[in-house]
């Protein structure tokens, strides 16, 4: 079962190393030629969206890589038109909505980021997610999750539904295309601690890897 891995090799050794770990061979290309030959996909965390992606001006947003965007969304459309799974993880995620049309808060405000944003290390904060939504199946209902972020979606793009959300701002950490194999997942599963959290972040890559069985 090949991977791919749309990113760049020095950001993704995490998701090199998330996916070895359940047996799988992970391939980390710039290409979305290449990503389409793969089993499935993988959008890596990363900076943030360029916002006129999702028809806005700058109102926060940093460290945006517009041509990392641009590759990362034809390799999503190319994956959407061969019904290939893809698994959107932080910005992966929010690349999933703005390629649905949906929108993102640019900067959250500021008791939000104090509990999101990444500073000298996760932040983990209690969690809730949706009964009969795929995340549903993996964890208890409530679960403590990991955090590196000071953005979130603000509309569900076309066709996605929320699967998780945090209970005190509302900020939406896992969604799913409700026709489509594409799941995403605000937090990072690739390495969150499961000495903090009591959770095992292999549970969604394996159910992630149970899509593309489906698929085949």
């Amino acid at each position: 079962m090949r991977i791919a891995i749309l990113g760049r090799k020095a950001d993704t050794v995490n998701y090199v190393r998330y996916v070895q770990s359940l047996g799988a061979v992970p391939s980390v290309t710039l290409s979305a030629g290449e990503a389409a030959c793969c089993d499935a996909l993988i959008l890596p965390g990363g900076g943030d969206i360029t916002p006129a992606f999702f028809g806005e001006n700058n109102h926060g947003s940093r460290n945006i890589d517009t041509e990392l965007d641009i590759l990362q969304l034809q390799a999503l459309d190319l994956a959407v038109r061969r019904k290939m799974p893809v698994l959107g993880i932080c910005k992966g995620l929010q690349i999933i909505n703005v390629y649905f049309g949906g929108t993102i808060i640019q900067d959250m405000v500021s008791s939000a980021v104090e509990r999101h944003a990444y500073n000298q290390g996760d932040k983990y904060h209690a969690s809730v997610i949706t009964e009969d939504s795929w995340l549903y199946r993996l964890y208890d209902r409530e679960i403590i999750i990991n955090s590196a972020h000071h953005q979130g979606i603000k509309k569900l793009g076309d066709g996605l539904a929320a699967a998780q959300y945090c209970p005190e701002d509302g900020c939406i950490e896992a969604a799913a295309h409700q026709s489509l194999p594409l799941i995403g997942v605000q937090w990072h599963p690739e390495r969150i601690d499961e000495q903090k959290t009591g959770i095992k972040g292999q549970k969604v890559l394996a159910y992630f890897f149970s899509l593309i069985s489906a698929s085949e």
